[in-house]
């Protein structure tokens, strides 16, 4: 198979020939369709994932079919279309049997933990546990953002933030997290503001239906301005700073949530005075589970939720290596495509 492969952190990849993968007693093989080019994707060429080591095939976010099984494999079939999400569980410890997978302490990320989907073939383990189906008329490259930035952005909101129809979500940062997240809060019929510091990315999550954008460097006053009600009810911190950690916290309304999805490096620091006084909430939230996907595929297979439009541009998998190493555009989500 030919497959893209990180054999020096920080240097352009390699498109090479591969011996095709062959499943594992309880894993599944499967020809890939899509596979989205995330930013965890180039952190981890870069070499700033301790998980990773060379070299590797990247290429975590990905949607195909079924092409072969393992024996052990009794719910997945060949010719099966799905999706997984990025962690994925052993299915077998106590977090995954409480359906969080996502948290599992033995969990495998496929273009970190193995190679990955930035290949015409990927091997994905624990098949059973970790597949999601995807109807056969789903956008390929749409349904490959379902496997991270879609979940993640929908889990952080639902999961952790508990939006409801009418509530003000404030969005920090409009990357690939960032953008899912305006298109998912809006179909869940939240109103949406953005802090980006890029034109571009504002722009593009206007198109995305964001109510109102700006630059973070106007300040907690000024969001909280523009929101009313004094401030928003759930924030998502989806830039990986810590300035944006404490504007969230600080454009929130009394008992409101922010939820961290953004890497940070360091140890921030956060305003606790100011959280014990408004009765705020601060947590994490890291992927979606398989045993969650159900209700965030109703809204696909029904259409109210449509992936596809985050998608700016298709490229195949020969353009992947140059892609891959080069700085992306603000607003831009670039997808592997068959």
């Amino acid at each position: 198979m030919r497959a893209v492969r990180v054999t020096a952190f920080g240097a352009t990849p390699e498109l090479v020939e591969l011996p095709d993968p062959v499943p594992a007693p309880d894993g599944v093989v499967v020809r890939v369709e899509a596979t989205g080019l995330c930013a965890s994707d180039r952190f981890a060429w870069l070499g700033h994932d301790d998980g990773v080591t060379l070299p590797f095939v990247p290429g975590h976010e990905l949607a195909g079919r079924v092409v072969a099984t393992g024996r052990d494999v009794h719910q997945v079939r060949i010719g099966d279309r799905v999706t997984t999400p990025f962690v994925c569980g052993c299915g077998t410890c106590a977090q995954c049997r409480a359906g969080r997978s996502h948290i599992c302490p033995h969990q495998q990320q496929p273009g970190f933990t193995h190679d990955g989907a930035f290949a015409e073939l990927v091997a994905l383990r624990h098949a059973d546990h970790n597949l999601v189906p995807l109807p056969d008329g789903t956008d390929a490259a749409g349904a490959a953002l379902l496997g991270c930035r879609v979940a993640t952005a929908y889990r952080a909101l639902t999961g952790r933030g508990g939006i409801a129809p009418g509530d003000t979500v404030l969005v920090i940062g409009a990357g690939g997290v960032g953008l899912a997240a305006v298109l998912v809060a809006r179909t869940l019929g939240a109103d949406v503001m953005v802090a980006d510091p890029s034109p571009a990315a504002r722009a593009r999550a206007e198109r995305l239906g964001a109510v109102a954008t700006l630059d973070p460097a106007a300040g907690p006053d000024r969001v909280r301005e523009l929101i009313g009600d004094g401030g928003a009810r759930v924030a998502v911190e989806a830039a990986g700073r810590a300035e944006a950690l404490t504007l969230g916290i600080r454009a929130l309304r009394p008992q409101g949530v922010l939820v961290q999805v953004g890497l940070l490096s360091g140890d921030p620091t956060v305003p606790v005075p100011e959280m014990i006084a408004k009765e705020l909430v601060l947590t994490g939230s890291h992927g979606m589970a398989a045993a969650d996907y159900p209700a965030l595929m109703e809204l696909v297979s029904t259409g109210r939720l449509d992936p596809a439009r985050l998608v700016t541009h298709r490229i195949p998998l020969a353009a992947a290596p140059a892609a891959l190493a080069a700085q992306p555009e603000p607003g831009s989500l670039t997808v592997v495509v068959a």
